[in-house]
């Protein structure tokens, strides 16, 4: 007697609103493509559409990715220039896991300085919104990193841990004037996590999100440049409510020369959804 395996059902607790679009709740290896009764589903909830990604780490080159690393080869891996910018920032500063306490209290003062170095102002920054980022972090599972110069508290990252071995490098802050002064924090941050993650606890790999789409900052050819962070090419489907759906084909045609930054970053995603950019 054959027993029929029960279908997974969708839930819609799967995805979460991130500025007015749907995102998966979890590790890119887990998302799977929605189909039509789904994603119609998830609109009557609200946002202005759904970005929905599958096929992880496809062999064939695609518009869309994320940024992974999923191989920790220590400072043999790396060239001359940026063992000495490491060990530079291992003398100077100090990087280590905090509590949630340490950044609630000091993290708005480093990221509001942080978002005023973005080549792109494409998002405020305000207490409100820090306040509510900490709200969403504590629903799911993150870690806290700390950079400290001396006692001091000038940098920090939160990490979403996906999985038991994937996470994701999340939100950064590290003071501007940090990042002149030779003690090259971002060099000994990015060091000091791969090795926890990847060469201690062994995870599958750890990201730094998806493709951007709004270009506020340089971090991810930093991060390809520096530390062999690779692209895992996936499928990209954008899902919009029936108005936007409408809004986004009439200014599509004029996408170069849209001032607005929020709606050119949904104009930039769609132009990855048609492999134009």
């Amino acid at each position: 007697l054959r027993i029929p395996r029960r279908k997974k059902t969708f839930s819609m607790s799967n995805y979460y609103l991130y500025r007015k679009a749907w995102r998966f709740n979890g590790a890119p290896h887990q998302e799977k493509k929605l189909g039509e009764k789904e994603w119609k589903k998830l609109l009557k909830k609200g946002g202005l559409l759904i970005r929905n990604t599958y096929l992880f780490d496809q062999k064939e080159e695609s518009s869309f990715w994320y940024l992974i690393k999923d191989s920790f080869g220590g400072m043999e891996e790396l060239s001359s220039n940026e063992r000495n910018k490491i060990r530079n920032s291992n003398k100077k500063l100090t990087f280590n896991k905090i509590n949630f306490e340490l950044l609630r209290s000091k993290g708005y003062e480093i990221l509001k300085e942080t978002y005023t170095d973005y080549a792109v102002s494409d998002r405020k920054m305000n207490e409100t919104v820090f306040g509510e980022y900490l709200s969403a972090c504590q629903e799911k599972e993150f870690d806290y990193w700390g950079v400290f110069d001396n006692d001091r508290l000038i940098g920090f990252c939160a990490v979403w841990l996906w999985t038991s071995d994937s996470c994701e490098y999340g939100v950064m802050g590290i003071l501007p004037q940090y990042k002149h002064n030779q003690t090259y924090p971002y060099y000994g941050l990015f060091f000091r996590m791969n090795e926890y993650y990847l060469g201690e606890k062994h995870y599958r790999y750890v990201a730094d999100g998806a493709r951007s789409i709004t270009e506020h900052s340089q971090i991810q050819d930093f991060l390809i440049q520096n530390f062999h962070f690779r692209k895992a090419y996936c499928q990209l489907d954008i899902h919009y409510q029936w108005w936007m759906k409408i809004a986004v084909n009439v200014l599509y045609p004029f996408r170069n020369r849209i001032p607005l930054q929020r709606m050119k970053a949904i104009l930039n995603m769609e132009s990855m959804r048609r492999g134009e950019k």
